[in-house]
């Protein structure tokens, strides 16, 4: 396979983008917004470039990864619960209980592709939530966990609060930070270049000698740990964690992210879908609790006229001028 050119390792893209994030809490009260909205943001625009990993860059059409989001969200408050309250520790169990339940569907559904993968990704994701509701005696069933702790970041002698929400929102930037650059690494990499030959061809991947089945499982687990560290912060903010973050309406939620924001042709996309579908929720849900109503009209109306999405128009624009 050609190798593309090479990209850096941080673009100014990428410098105004993280700048800009850093500029919220200065300014999102004066707009008449509120500081938690940035948290939501930030954990929700985390979670939205992870699953585009598998959607947008290797077209893997999975739509039950609401579950792996929730499955992160148990991992952190059962370890704060029951193993040892250190944040460090709970978000690696966050992104453990992710990954490993990624493996497990990995190995049924990653020899399958087009529907079939994408209906087992959908029974996958309902085994997952039903379980959550059942297991009464460890996920507290419909009732959920409750008092999770935002626990202090500890690095090294020094110590750092975050249970305001100014504070768990540079926290949340961090992991951002962290997770987009190596994202951003991981899509530019010959690991990456692989993913995007299957995503244009899977049968011409695999007749030229790439272990397509092992790709595949490779991004998923990926995919899903990441989406469990960003589940784990979302228990963290919301102070509990709920089996609906587990439903299939859920895992909708981070598809129209990605496809309102125009992932499937940029790597921004996700998060700018994130930020549009959060303002939604809450101006456009200010005025009518039918807000997913006006967004759902904004969604069929993307899809059929600008299937690139927002993040697709604007590099088009770009490019006219």
């Amino acid at each position: 396979m050609r190798a593309d050119k090479p990209v850096p390792v941080v673009t100014p893209a990428m410098i105004v983008i993280w700048l800009a994030f850093a500029t919220v809490p200065l300014w999102i009260e004066r707009v008449g917004l509120y500081q938690y909205l940035g948290v939501e943001i930030l954990i929700f625009a985390t979670y939205a470039l992870a699953y585009n990993l598998v959607l947008g860059h290797s077209g893997l059409p999975s739509f039950g990864h609401g579950a792996f989001f929730g499955l992160g969200a148990y991992g952190f408050g059962l370890a704060q619960f029951h193993v040892a309250a250190d944040l460090w520790f709970c978000l690696g169990a966050a992104i453990l209980a992710a990954s490993a339940c990624g493996a497990i569907v990995a190995a049924f559904i990653s020899h399958r592709r087009g529907i079939y993968y994408a209906l087992l990704t959908i029974a996958f994701g309902q085994i997952f939530w039903f379980i959550a509701i059942k297991s009464h005696a460890i996920t507290g069933g419909e009732d959920g966990l409750l008092k999770i702790a935002r626990l202090p970041v500890q690095l090294g002698v020094v110590t750092f609060n975050i249970s305001h929400n100014v504070a768990l929102f540079y926290f949340a930037l961090a992991v951002f930070v962290v997770v987009s650059l190596m994202l951003w690494r991981l899509v530019h990499s010959p690991f990456g270049r692989v993913l995007k030959a299957i995503k244009q061809n899977e049968t011409r991947a695999r007749f030229v000698g790439y272990d397509v089945w092992r790709y595949k499982a490779a991004v998923l687990v990926l995919s899903a740990g990441l989406s469990g560290l960003a589940g784990g912060l979302f228990a963290m903010a919301q102070s509990s964690a709920f089996p609906d973050v587990m439903s299939l309406h859920y895992s909708g939620y981070v598809v129209m992210m990605v496809l309102v924001g125009g992932g499937l042709v940029t790597f921004w996309g996700p998060v700018l879908g994130a930020i549009v579908f959060l303002l939604a929720r809450d101006v456009i849900g200010a005025f009518t609790t039918g807000w997913m109503l006006w967004f759902g009209l904004l969604f069929v109306a993307l899809v059929i006229y600008r299937p690139e999405g927002l993040g697709g128009m604007f590099l088009r624009s770009a490019r006219v001028k």
